[in-house]
């Protein structure tokens, strides 16, 4: 993708991410998406076919960023321990949803949030399938490891809720304390 494309792509995402912050995904128009984004009508649909597309885009643009970051310890916000992982992927993750990207704690819990806590809680499933789960579980091998993931990726899914309802009062690295003093005795 050349640059031209990608500041057509990040006018798309950043109109739409204002649109959803105002209004449900079910109100939201093409139209609108394209006034605000200062496009043109061709120009959408040579990057996306529907609004579906675009949502499932930009999901994907702003968890996989998440996600990718938090395996890679070049950006893990000086909490790598030993040049290989994060100490905490939770408290990773924390960092980044603070920084709000795109708006992201807006679409987590307005309006449209079911879909972005679906498209979140996936994602999440992947990076604790294969950065946590390995490197943590001891006990409870009696239970199946999708059964873990799941249970861990929701519980994380509902506290960052909670904690976005809280007005973010309590910084990342006290709240991942917290998650993880709740979830690694289940591991």
């Amino acid at each position: 993708m050349d640059r031209r494309q990608k500041r057509t792509r990040a006018a798309v995402f950043s109109a739409f991410s204002e649109l959803l912050s105002e209004k449900s995904y079910s109100r939201v128009t093409v139209q609108e998406i394209i006034d605000r984004a200062d496009i043109g009508r061709t120009t959408f649909y040579a990057h996306f076919e529907t609004k579906d597309d675009l949502l499932k885009a930009l999901c994907g643009e702003l968890f996989d960023h998440i996600i990718r970051s938090a395996m890679d310890c070049t950006h893990t916000h000086g909490l790598c321990t030993d040049g290989s992982v994060p100490e905490s992927i939770f408290c990773h993750l924390l960092q980044h949803l603070q920084e709000n990207d795109y708006n992201i704690l807006g679409l987590l819990s307005g309006e449209s949030s079911e879909m972005f806590l679906r498209y979140f809680k996936d994602s999440l499933n992947g990076l604790i399938r294969t950065q946590y789960i390995p490197l943590r579980r001891q006990r409870n091998t009696m239970v199946p490891q999708d059964f873990l993931v799941n249970h861990i990726s929701g519980s994380f899914v509902e506290m960052v809720l909670w904690w976005i309802k809280g007005k973010r009062k309590l910084p990342p690295e006290e709240l991942d304390r917290y998650f993880r003093s709740v979830i690694e005795p289940v591991l």
